[in-house]
Parts: C-alpha cells; structure tokens; sequence
C-alpha cells in the first residue's frame, strides 16, 4: 500500500501560518494595484491561476497545475514500489501549494519538477531491532527482525534446542529430570544486551535482508577492510598501524600465528569487529571422565639400589560429573559442578624401589665425574669426524671421579685416547674417562660413585687439558648430557 501527501496537511498549521501571511501580503499588493485600475482597463486583462510549490516549507518553484507536481509524486512512489515489493511505503515529507491569480504566468513546470525530484523522499514502515533503547537495525516486518535474532542464536545452538527451551517454558515444569549419559540440556539462550522491536519509517536503503542484519549485529560492519600486505611488514606493525592488538589481527585472520612470515601482496583482515549483540547460552551437561590413578613408591631393601620393578599397573577411574556451564558467542566464560557420581576406582600404580648398595653395582644416576668445569666440545660431528663424547675443561680440581659404582674393566694407555679409564657399572651402563695424566685404579678394581679414579691431563690425541667422558647402554653409545648435569 502506497501513502503520499497531495495537499496542505492540517497538522501542519503552525508551519503554515506564516506561509499564508506570506501570501496574503503578495495578494493584497496586488489587490491595491488592481483597485487603482479603471473598470474598462481591468477588463482587458485576463488572470490565470498558478501553484507555488512548498516542500517542507522551503519554496521549490511554480507550476500550472498541481497536477504536474501529483503526477511526478505517485510516478516516484510506484517505481520504488515496484523495486521494494513488499514494503509499505509512502511519501516521507509536505508538499504544500499556495494558489494565486496573476495576470501574466510565472510557472515553469520543468524546472519545478527537477529541482522537486531531488529533494523528493519516500520512507518504508519497517521494523526495527532495538538494542538498549537505540534502533540499530531495520527489517522488512516484525517477522524478520525475529528470524534475525533466532539465526543469531542458532550460531550456538540447534533449532531442536530452542524448540525444547520453548516447550520446557511453555509447560512450565520446575522438575527438570536427570541427565542422561554425555546429555547436554539447554537452560537459556539470550542475547546479552535488552533488545526489543517497534515499527518506524525510514528511507528504504536503510532496509536491511535478514542475513545482512545478522551479519551486521554480529560484527559491527557489513564489510570487513582488507590490507594488502607490503615489503618489510610484520604482523605486529601491520596490527599496530590499524588500532589493533596483535592478539586481536590474530583472531581475525585464523590462518595465521605470531610467528607467521607474511608475503608481499597477501591480503589480511584488519577490521576490529566491535558486535552490537553476543549470544549468552547457559547449559548444564553431563561428561564421563577419568580419574587419574596415583604413583606409589615402596622401597626393599633386598633389591639393589637402582633396580625398580613394577609391583602394580596403574589404572585410572571413573566419574559421572554435572557441569553447570555458561557460555558467550561459544567461548565459556563460567563452568562450576553441580553433582559427581564416582562410578569406578582408580587403582594405585605400584612401584618397587631396591635401597640395598652394592659397590660394584651402579644405582642409575651418574654423577657430575669431575670437580667443577666447564663443557668445551659437546658430542657429535666434529673436525671430520664424530665425537663420541663430551669434553670437560677448568675444573677447580683436576681430580676424576666415578659417576658411579662399579668395576674397572679397562684402565691404561690407549692410542688417541690417552690414559683411558673403563667403568662397568653392572647395569647395563658404561662409562668411559680418557686424556688423564695419571690413573690410581687398575682393572677389577671396585669402586664407588664420587671415588679419585685418575687426574684429568691432555695424553693422547688433545689439544689441552680435559676429560674426554663417553657413556654407553648395553653397548650402545649415548649422548651424555641425557645422564650427566653440572
């Protein structure tokens, strides 16, 4: 249905008071000039009748008829009519005419009619979404506005949800039943600012479709700025250079992490999304989890120190646990049990430690074999070839110490090594000390962890004073900064 203003509205007459004045003083001008005239010369002229055309009480032109301003009026109307379909719409400000009787025309109906077409305005009755008391929105009916608001909610949940929400409303049933197993049960989704609807006219452009309103409610624009990225950019001063923190670019562009190098040309999103609405979705759910089984420790003293043996698999429990949950735009602002049911026990995970010292036999822990120093050359390729070992260099005190107990299986002077040092430590571990100036054990020899094997020297094939230390397990060379620390 089509509205437009063809003539002096009544409830305008305040404005229209002094338009009248305005008149009445042109036409009793004209009234004493045509007075004056003799009745014989008067009847020789003929009047003609013109319309001054008012919109919104400022003067647009003359016209010879109204009709002429009529027709351009319901021509604007019908074509956006037909553009907008649906809409109710009408014609959105006065069009006043003032008639008058001159003797020779003024009227230029063209000139009229341009300068009326482009002040002319045609406003929809549309229905607005209004958050906090401001109308933010508009949709084509009250229909709409609420197809926007269940599509901001169906963002989180499912239809089947909101139509169980509504039917647990509408029965009014304080007595909510248990959860079953892994059940998630919808408390209250709503938006997290008041928000209402009422009808108002606005120009037509201002008409949004109901996926343009979601959008626009959700992130505060309807086109998110894009900035190509250009040489010598890095994210933080692409995010700085636009009011960004870089935790806030990261989260608009989900494709890239702080240590991502950007390419020259790439596109990013740079727009800081500020939403009118966030959906609020409160739950409570249901979960089966573990319960964490603990470690226990027993010590015999009839096993060798070192040795370990597991008494008991560790096996976790279970639970039953009711989460009351609350959530905003899907990320969990607030968690809290409300009921746990502990279905299984955890049982213990049993370990048994031996505590009896055997000298000959190593308890697993290497000790740090020399007194102070530093690491000069760590293990791995090296002047053409693997170092098997680590080097230690400046000790405090040149004394070698055992990193462990043990027998010697190998102490004497050999080849590149120099004065070399081997330590079984009847675990499976082997320890190796070379390069030393002098050795104070000999082979079959017990010895205990921290106990003076040797003095560190530079025999063999060094460059200067240290202790070349290899480890092995079960025959197998190892890195020894896994065993050894400082």
């Amino acid at each position: 249905m089509l509205f437009f203003n063809k003539g002096i509205k009544s409830s305008k007459l305040k404005k229209k008071q002094s338009l009248k004045t305005a008149v009445m003083t042109a036409f009793a001008a004209s009234a004493l000039v045509f007075s004056s005239m003799s009745a014989s010369a008067a009847g020789t002229f003929k009047l003609t009748t013109v319309y001054h055309v008012y919109h919104d009480q400022q003067y647009i032109g003359t016209v010879s008829d109204k009709v002429v301003v009529e027709k351009i009026v319901e021509e604007k109307a019908a074509e956006f009519k037909e553009a907008t379909k649906d809409l109710n719409v009408e014609f959105g400000s006065d069009i006043e005419y003032i008639k008058e009787q001159v003797f020779h025309s003024t009227a230029n109906d063209t000139k009229t009619v341009q300068d009326l077409e482009s002040v002319i305005q045609l406003q929809a009755e549309a229905s607005s979404i209004i958050i906090e008391g401001k109308p933010v929105v508009f949709l084509e009916n009250k229909d709409r506005a609420e197809e926007v608001m269940n599509k901001l909610k169906l963002t989180y949940v499912t239809q089947a949800q909101l139509d169980e929400l509504e039917t647990r409303k509408t029965a009014q049933s304080a007595q909510l039943p248990p959860l079953k197993e892994n059940e998630t049960r919808i408390l209250d989704v709503r938006a997290s600012k008041n928000v209402s609807f009422d009808l108002e006219k606005v120009s037509p452009d201002k008409i949004m479709s109901v996926e343009e309103a979601v959008t626009f409610l959700q992130k505060g624009t309807l086109e998110e700025k894009k900035y190509v990225v250009q040489q010598g950019d890095v994210l933080g001063t692409i995010a700085n250079n636009h009011g960004l923190k870089l935790n806030e670019f990261l989260a608009l562009n989900p494709g890239l992490k702080e240590d991502t190098v950007v390419k020259v040309g790439q596109e990013v999103n740079v727009t800081a999304l500020k939403p009118y609405l966030e959906i609020i979705v409160d739950k409570e759910e249901n979960k089966k989890e573990p319960i964490a089984f603990a470690n226990e420790t027993v010590d015999d003293a009839n096993m060798p120190k070192g040795e370990t043996k597991i008494q008991q698999e560790g096996k976790n429990g279970e639970r039953s646990v009711n989460y009351r949950v609350s959530t905003l735009n899907g990320t969990t602002i607030s968690s809290e049990i409300t009921s746990e049911v502990v279905l299984t026990q955890p049982v213990n995970h049993i370990v048994v430690k031996g505590t009896k010292v055997i000298p000959s036999r190593g308890t697993g822990n290497l000790a740090w074999p020399t007194v102070g120093g530093y690491i000069s050359s760590k293990q791995g390729y090296r002047w053409g070839k693997n170092h098997k070992g680590i080097d230690i260099a400046r000790p405090s005190d040149r004394t070698i110490k055992a990193a462990d107990n043990g027998k010697v299986v190998s102490a004497g002077y050999d080849g590149g090594y120099g004065n070399k040092v081997v330590i079984d430590h009847q675990n499976g571990l082997r320890t190796v000390y070379a390069h030393l100036s002098s050795i104070s054990v000999s082979v079959g020899q017990t010895v205990s962890q921290g106990s003076a094997i040797g003095i560190m020297g530079t025999t063999g094939d060094s460059t200067g004073i240290h202790l070349h230390f290899e480890v092995y397990k079960n025959g197998a060379l190892q890195n020894p900064l896994n065993y050894v620390h400082q």
